[in-house]
């Protein structure tokens, strides 16, 4: 399951944030709640270019915390994606993708993302 913002995802008591996207792998998660989202599979969001430091610093550490597995960073001022993966010391880097690249996931298995697709989409 897909979802695009705007939608809540409760990180902790107290604490949400509204990824660009989120995927559950099972459209039925309980995850799925009614007034927000609990937690997900994977989270994407695009640098904004008002508060950069926010997506590639701060939701960083907040989604590594909470505990999702997989975080990709769409930077379209550096024309890359950075997929992070979670494990027992925090996100570690799975591949920065630029613009002739195509994207790797080790949550989405057998699926490739053109990057320059992912990029002009958010022009």
């Amino acid at each position: 399951m897909v979802v695009l913002a705007p939608f809540r995802l409760r990180l902790w008591n107290g604490k949400y944030r509204e990824p660009d996207l989120l995927f559950l792998a099972d459209k039925d998660d309980p995850r799925n709640q009614e007034a927000y989202w609990t937690g997900a599979d994977l989270v994407v969001e695009v640098v904004s270019s008002d508060d950069p430091k926010r997506d590639l610093v701060d939701k960083r550490r907040e989604y590594a915390q909470a505990g999702i597995p997989e975080y990709w960073i769409v930077n379209p001022q550096t024309g890359e994606i950075l997929i992070l993966v979670l494990d027992d010391k925090g996100y570690r880097e799975h591949g920065r993708f630029t613009r002739s690249d195509l994207a790797t996931s080790p949550t989405l298995d057998d699926i490739t993302i053109d990057v320059s697709a992912i990029l002009d989409a958010d022009s």
